[in-house]
């Protein structure tokens, strides 16, 4: 892999972030990010994303709507190419997943 390619992998990385930032959980007000429900981002150098989540609960009422938003969201990026979500449970989503930041903006600090 060469270091364009590196760079070119790791910015659109980035630019994925920025997308799940502005998904937000129906029932928490913080986005799916900072509440640690994106466990890895993975971009392959055909610029095809595989993005491994998790749900609050696997019970949630966005089972099926909230993967498929992040899919369609991320597949709007020009770059690219195609996006998978796979849902795991293991290790179960809580509350340390947080960040300080959606820890804060919900009163837990």
């Amino acid at each position: 892999m060469s270091e364009e390619t590196i760079i070119d992998t790791q910015e659109l990385g980035e630019k994925i972030v920025t997308v799940l930032k502005t998904i937000y959980d129906p029932e928490i007000p913080v986005d799916i990010y900072e509440l640690g429900l994106i466990y890895d981002v993975f971009v392959n150098e055909d610029n095809e994303v595989k993005i491994l989540m998790t749900l609050t609960s696997p019970n949630c009422p966005v089972a099926e709507s909230l993967p498929a938003e992040v899919e369609e969201r991320v597949k709007s990026l020009d770059l690219v190419k195609d996006a998978e979500v796979e849902i795991t449970f293991d290790p179960p989503w809580s509350q340390d997943l947080m960040s300080e930041e959606a820890k804060l903006e919900l009163g837990m600090l």
